[in-house]
């Protein structure tokens, strides 16, 4: 079965807004660089995934790697939480985006299972 054209672009979209959350999550350098490391390898893996629509492994590495960054997303921000009396707005706004990037990640997960569905995974 083919994907619904409105399912590839709430995919896109989706992954877009994520995208952008991430990339202001990085912009003050208060999260290790392991975490733009990870979270660009999944953007990477998900373009792949995006444009081979054939493909079940890649979209199986994309999903898995979705569920990887969440959990260490969430290791990340907990560790590297500035104490409060050396937050600066601009590091508030960073951790929200990455507070957003994170709480986006669920959604796309669940686009992401249904892309696998649909392309005959079990």
């Amino acid at each position: 079965t083919e994907m619904k054209p409105n399912c590839c672009r709430l995919i896109v979209n989706v992954s877009w807004i994520f995208f952008v959350s991430f990339g202001r999550g990085c912009m003050n350098y208060m999260l290790p660089v392991s975490y733009a490391w990870g979270n660009f390898s999944v953007l990477a893996v998900g373009i792949w995934a995006i444009v081979q629509r054939d493909s079940l492994d890649a979209i199986t590495m994309f999903l898995t790697g979705l569920l990887l960054t969440v959990l260490t997303d969430i290791i990340h921000i907990s560790i590297f939480y500035p104490p409060r009396d050396y937050i600066s707005d601009a590091k508030r706004f960073s951790v929200g985006m990455a507070i957003l990037s994170l709480l986006l990640k669920p959604v796309s997960c669940y686009l992401v299972y249904r892309m696998y569905r649909e392309r005959g995974g079990e």
